[in-house]
């Protein structure tokens, strides 16, 4: 079986924890790359590093590697490959899915070091 292409995006990501009654900014729908995320306990939101959000803790200087899709859902163990390798390389990664595929966001500063150990097995990583 052969190995799925990646694709690093290039906008550098900031990981918010907000309020759970806190607002969403309209602006933030016209960002390019965002997601939002909430549950009965927490609201997240990911979006480029220069957005501004009101958060109660941020977590910044993260890039997205894209899992080329779309991909089925009948499709198994690609997020377990990919965070397999990953947590070989010492590589600490945020995963986000979405309908049509997956996200895998690491560190800016890891990012040499994500590419080098994924081709290594096997996977064609593509940068913007």
């Amino acid at each position: 079986m052969s190995k799925q292409t990646l694709q690093l995006h290039s906008t550098v990501l900031s990981i918010h924890s907000l309020a759970l009654d806190a607002d969403i900014p309209p602006a933030l729908l016209k960002q390019p790359l965002f997601f939002i995320s909430k549950t009965h306990d927490e609201l997240s939101v990911v979006c480029p590093v220069d957005f501004i959000i009101d958060s109660q803790d941020t977590e910044s200087n993260w890039q997205a590697l894209e899992v080329i899709g779309p991909l089925g859902f009948s499709l198994t163990g690609i997020m377990a490959n990919l965070s397999g390798v990953l947590a070989r390389a010492g590589v600490s990664i945020f995963s986000i899915s979405t309908y049509d595929t997956d996200y895998i966001l690491v560190k800016k500063q890891t990012v040499t070091k994500v590419i080098t150990a994924l081709k290594a097995d096997g996977y064609n990583v593509v940068t913007q």
